[in-house]
């Protein structure tokens, strides 16, 4: 079988870099579409806008309606089409950004990711994963290309509310556990390939990043600080889990994310927050040991992360509900399939109510 590796043409980062834009997209032609919601406009549109026009880029920005549905997809796709533009700026959170990749694709035209949270893994990925327009998960998107550039100021980063950076980090934090898993079972990557060594090896890094500066970047992040842990622990929820996330493989942790989507309760709960349950429910499902299930609930704690359902949205769930979430992670195409061993519904229910458990345990000593 074939090994796939895929990323992104450029990477930048660094403070300050959403004022040198235009200089990294000079090459992607004359006319751009910036696509963002309005906090997120505010905070880059002067700089990026300056940056653009002086390398000779016209610039038409439009709000995002904040969800990467079909609908939005194909609203922005025949606004850019309007503008003749050669290619679309995804600036904010990983919806934006899903959509803006998604236009690209569809109109042919350039890319580029500008996160203004680290709080994903979306930027650097030739995917997008598309909601309905209530915000349940409908399916992983797969395009042929991935983002031109991804530019990531972390200056914005640092600023942003601290939240958004911790679930970067619980989305980056399941890397190493999913792609380990599709490498023992001798699965695809989501790229439809097996793993190469630089792509394991990528989401072992990315969880060694995290665990070695994550509760300082985020102690940093709280003063709106800009560290060198800040400047790791970005490069590891945006590049590293990126990169190791697709080229490794998705498994159990993002499927119960998907699952827990199904129930209107984690609504408010954002995308990482609800991949650390699935990755803690992962870790149980797989028969990790107590001390090193227990020891991830720490770190979880530490980054200020939840680890019980009640921390979602989902207070004393019924049967019923984790039944619903169970059955959703084993659709016949969800990446939980990718586990070194069969599953079913009723082993990941248990193994969601079990991790949730721990997570009580744990926390009430801690």
């Amino acid at each position: 079988m074939t090994r796939v590796f895929g990323s992104p043409e450029s990477y930048v980062q660094g403070r300050g870099a959403t004022a040198e834009i235009g200089d990294h997209a000079a090459s992607l032609g004359g006319s751009a579409l910036l696509l963002a919601d309005g906090v997120v406009l505010d905070l880059v549109e002067a700089d990026a806008t300056e940056s653009l026009e002086s390398n000779d880029i016209d610039v038409e920005t439009e709000l995002f309606e904040g969800e990467c549905s079909a609908a939005e997809i194909e609203r922005v796709g025949e606004l850019a089409s309007e503008v003749d533009a050669d290619f679309v700026i995804g600036a904010g959170g990983g919806k934006a950004l899903d959509t803006a990749k998604a236009v690209g694709e569809d109109l042919g035209i350039g890319v580029v990711s500008m996160p203004t949270i680290a709080s994903t893994d979306a930027p650097c990925s030739a995917l997008s994963v598309i909601y309905s327009e209530h915000g349940e998960f409908q399916e992983y998107r797969f395009l042929d290309r991935h983002p031109d550039l991804v530019l990531v100021d972390t200056a914005l980063v640092a600023s942003a509310p601290t939240r958004f950076f911790t679930s970067g980090i619980g989305d980056a934090l399941a890397t190493w556990f999913e792609a380990d898993a599709t490498k023992r079972s001798d699965s695809d990557n989501v790229l439809g390939g097996r793993d190469t060594d630089a792509g394991h090896q990528l989401a072992k890094f990315c969880y060694d990043q995290l665990r070695e500066s994550g509760v300082s970047a985020v102690d940093a992040v709280e003063n709106d600080a800009v560290t060198p842990s800040v400047e790791s622990v970005t490069e590891a929820n945006t590049l590293l889990s990126g990169l190791g996330f697709e080229s490794g493989g998705l498994a159990a942790a993002h499927a119960i994310h998907n699952g827990l989507t199904q129930l209107e309760a984690t609504h408010e709960a954002t995308h990482g927050e609800k991949v650390n349950v699935g990755t803690l429910s992962q870790l149980v499902l797989e028969g990790r040991s107590d001390e090193f299930v227990e020891d991830v609930v720490r770190f979880s704690l530490d980054v200020d992360l939840p680890v019980t359902l009640a921390e979602i949205g989902l207070d004393d769930p019924t049967d019923d509900q984790l039944t619903t979430v169970a059955e959703a992670a084993c659709a016949p195409d969800e990446t939980i399939h990718n586990e070194p061993f069969d599953v079913t519904p009723e082993a990941v229910r248990d193994a969601i109510r079990t991790a949730d458990a721990i997570g009580e345990r744990v926390s009430s000593r801690y």
